[in-house]
């Protein structure tokens, strides 16, 4: 491995354009480089409209959040609101099957064995009038 010698004062130089800005450092992508890249993160592109107002927020929010990209930051919002949805609703259901148990478990028939019993025991004889 090749080790270079930093430049002094590179942040601000990449920033102001001194460096990396020229054909020099320029190189052209293998024309498949977005699909590999992609199909490994298991990434699809879409189309979706939202409101001027709402991607500036996102950029503000990836700047502070040390300079990431803002399309990356709303992928990791979604993903976590996504995880977070599936949660609920997997508790949501979880919590109805603990209820109908409980429910079926005060409602059900009495065992066999109590069942069994009942049925032996002698039945009163009701006394017709006279």
């Amino acid at each position: 491995m090749k080790i270079t010698k930093k430049i002094k004062g590179t942040s601000k130089a990449w920033d102001e354009r001194l460096l990396g800005a020229d054909a020099r450092s320029v190189a052209t992508a293998e024309p498949n480089a977005d699909t590999a890249v992609n199909d490994a993160l298991g990434l699809k592109l879409i189309s979706i409209r939202l409101p001027g107002s709402l991607i500036e927020d996102f950029k503000n929010i990836a700047t502070i959040n040390g300079g990431m990209g803002y399309q990356t930051l709303m992928r990791q919002v979604l993903q976590r609101f996504a995880a977070s949805e599936l949660k609920m609703i997997a508790r949501g259901y979880a919590e109805q099957v603990q209820r109908a148990k409980a429910e079926e478990a005060t409602t059900a028939p009495a065992p066999r064995a109590q069942q069994k019993k009942a049925a032996e025991r002698p039945v009163a004889q009701t006394r017709k009038p006279a």
